[in-house]
């Protein structure tokens, strides 16, 4: 260590929680494994200390030191210990980002001393293993992520799009789907983050795997008529029901219409969505039938009295002979908790279905069957029992 690394560290005490010994040591150490443990050794010390201001920058002046030592071993005991600590300053990280891989790649990945504009200079500069990094970190920008996209080799962009905690831009993801057409490890990326925009679904629909595009059409919505395609197109690889993605649709309004221009809003669709507790839909679905502005159709369908449903129904033109399953679907609505619903879809729907098929015994054979297929997927063993006795009753 130079004479000059030995005059930044005299006589600089943190309260306590460095020792003479362990200045000396890191100044001093006569190989490169002792400042390396001593390095070690003062950076959890003071990482663990509540800091004065003064005491902060004696601190941020030792670990100058350690970042100056030649020795690899050293800056890198420095870079792994304070990789996450709010104690290494903005231009110690930026030094070590520039350092060799095995030092800068731990700050990258993790410290909060870089700003937006630090993450995307390196994005820029720093070649593919360092922008991998960058793309990895817990959080990462609209801006850092606008950068990678650009930038960014395939393998970054891949781990960024994989990483639910990186935020995009619409623009950022449709850019992504243009620069990497053929990488089907990025549009997998893309297409199993947890939230999409309608306009990037659309196009991932055509452009993936059979299995990664069950998966988008399983857990994203779908614009109408991309869905109405999929459902009813000959030789189409994958499956859509209809009410999962009504149930997802952002705009349910401009759903249910498209699906009523196309004659899809049929009552067996209306009556299937209701025992999966899809109210959102059946309430828009009967206001678009019906013709009358949604917040009338709300209070008539969920009218304490015995009147309001029959009349909103018989205007909607849905069959008679089915009012009383729909009545069975609205009570049983009504009897449960709106907490079931709103901490644990998946068990309010397969309760909300069970007792719909205990009570609706005049529901079509095809609706009975289809319920209970969506039953066993849910929880295949109440299915089982439930089965019998409900076939039975609907004289199936």
């Amino acid at each position: 260590m130079a004479a000059d690394g030995e005059a930044d560290v005299r006589g600089i005490v943190v309260r306590g929680a460095l020792t003479s010994e362990d200045l000396r040591m890191l100044v001093k150490g006569p190989t490169a494994d002792d400042r390396a443990l001593a390095a070690h050794k003062l950076c959890r010390k003071m990482d663990r200390e509540d800091l004065t201001e003064e005491e902060r920058v004696h601190a941020h002046e030792i670990l100058k030191v350690m970042a100056g030592d030649a020795a690899e071993l050293v800056r890198r005991a420095l870079a792994v210990t304070l990789k996450s600590s709010t104690l290494l300053p903005r231009d110690i990280a930026m030094k070590l980002a520039r350092d060799v891989e095995s030092i800068a790649l731990p700050v990258l990945n993790f410290s909060p001393a870089f700003t937006d504009d630090d993450l995307a200079e390196v994005i820029r500069l720093g070649g593919p293993v360092r922008q991998a990094a960058i793309a990895r970190r817990p959080q990462l920008s609209a801006k850092v992520t606008a950068t990678l996209v650009e930038h960014g080799c395939e393998e970054a962009v891949r781990v960024a799009c994989a990483n639910d905690n990186a935020t995009f831009t619409e623009t950022g993801l449709q850019t992504v789907l243009h620069r990497f057409t053929r990488s089907e490890a990025v549009l997998a990326a893309v297409a199993y983050r947890s939230v999409l925009p309608l306009s990037v679904t659309e196009k991932l629909i055509g452009m993936v795997s059979e299995s990664v595009r069950e998966h988008l059409i399983a857990t994203q919505a779908l614009p109408p008529q991309i869905a109405l395609e999929l459902a009813t197109g000959a030789g189409e690889r994958a499956a859509i029901d209809l009410i999962d993605q009504a149930g997802r649709a952002a705009d349910i309004k401009g759903f249910v219409a498209h699906m009523k221009a196309h004659d899809k809003l049929t009552p067996s669709l209306l009556l299937r969505g209701l025992a999966q507790g899809h109210m959102t839909f059946f309430e828009w679905a009967v206001a678009e039938l019906a013709d009358v502005p949604h917040h009338r159709t709300w209070l008539m369908i969920h009218d304490a009295g015995p009147l309001g449903l029959r009349a909103i129904y018989e205007r909607a033109g849905l069959p008679a002979r089915l009012f009383s399953a729909f009545r069975a679907g609205v009570d049983t609505f009504h009897s449960m908790s709106f907490d079931e619903a709103l901490h644990d879809r998946t068990r309010f729907q397969e309760r909300m279905m069970q007792r719909f098929l205990t009570q609706a015994s005049k529901a079509p054979k095809e609706d009975v069957d289809y319920l209970l297929e969506k039953m066993d997927r849910l929880s295949p063993e109440p299915a089982r029992k439930l089965a019998p006795r409900v076939r039975e009753a609907a004289g199936a």
